[in-house]
């Protein structure tokens, strides 16, 4: 395994170069795969482990807390310390059963930020969440509440890193900057959608009825190269296993861009005998910018077939050719 250092100052943690999403943990995958898929990991070296609060309010109707409910059971039952980094996310949780977090989430504010983050807590079983994410925005709420509320859980030590996912770049760095004005910590870590295929952005969504703002485009690619402080957590690197079953890839990928992209990351696969996902993953880890991706598996075949791209070296040119692709 290879490591690499996320946020700054006391509460910077080392971690692997590959997290593992335990997304679908407690749900769609049973407890004993779930706890095999994370001994494996572990036992690879790795230790970024990934959940949010609201995982998998989908699969059955509620609200959410399987996820974090499965990994409290097995840190306790493996007796898991500081050194397993777990990463969780609030704001998104639907308040009611049978709602969404398109219509009905529970947002940013500073009474939602405390509580959430204490059941997430208990969930787990940790004094301190290693990094806590606002999941997604919240225009209802001043940024100014949201900043304070999570500077306030890094002061009392019961959050150490800040991070945020599936929000405008100009509403991330308005955040940053009013926690600097302040004095507080701010957002370090960034989780955004980021694979080799690019999906189109101006699709709407109930979510981002303006067009998608939570893929890696041009405008966070910047970003990320002007605050190398930063660190970009990349989740569905492998598109939910599309680029080993094509008929799964979204239809927002349905433009001229995709068969040309595939058809390099197919020749890359095969100079270098790796699977296409493998060479995608390979291909962040190696990338200029601070690229962590986030891969998922339900099962421990997934998880090793993921882990050998971490020791996967493509030559500056099979990058290049990656990055040019279009």
């Amino acid at each position: 395994m290879k490591y690499r250092t996320i946020g700054t100052g006391p509460h910077s943690r080392r971690v692997s170069v590959l997290a593992l999403g335990a997304m679908l943990f407690g749900s769609m995958t049973d407890e004993k795969t779930s706890f095999a898929v994370l001994d494996r990991y572990v036992e690879a070296g790795g230790n970024f482990i990934d959940t949010s609060d609201n995982y998998a309010f989908w699969t059955d109707g509620g609200q959410g807390g399987q996820s974090e409910e499965l990994l409290g059971r097995w840190r306790r039952s493996r007796g898991a310390g500081d050194e397993i980094v777990v990463a969780t996310k609030l704001g998104a949780r639907p308040l009611a059963p049978g709602t969404s977090y398109t219509d009905n989430p529970e947002g940013l504010s500073a009474k939602v930020i405390r509580e959430a983050s204490e059941r997430s807590r208990e969930r787990l079983g940790m004094e301190r969440l290693d990094l806590l994410y606002a999941h997604i925005d919240d225009h209802t709420v001043p940024q100014r509440e949201t900043v304070e509320a999570f500077g306030e859980l890094v002061a009392e030590g019961t959050v150490g890193l800040l991070g945020v996912s599936n929000q405008a770049v100009w509403r991330v760095e308005r955040a940053r900057a009013l926690a600097a004005q302040a004095g507080l910590p701010g957002y370090e870590v960034l989780q955004y959608h980021h694979s080799l295929l690019r999906p189109r952005s101006d699709v709407p969504s109930d979510l981002f009825p303006d067009g998608n703002l939570g893929h890696v485009g041009p405008e966070m690619a910047g970003y990320l190269r002007a605050e190398p402080a930063l660190t970009l957590v990349a989740y569905s690197p492998l598109l939910g296993g599309a680029y080993a079953r094509p008929e799964r890839l979204a239809g927002d990928y349905d433009h001229p861009g995709t068969p040309a992209r595939l058809a390099v990351l197919h020749e890359v696969a095969r100079e270098t005998g790796a699977t296409p996902g493998q060479v995608v993953l390979a291909w962040q880890l190696g990338h200029e910018l601070p690229i962590l991706p986030l891969a998922g598996a339900s099962s421990v075949a997934q998880l090793d077939e993921n882990l050998a791209a971490v020791d996967l070296e493509l030559s500056p040119e099979q990058s290049a050719r990656l990055d040019a692709a279009h």
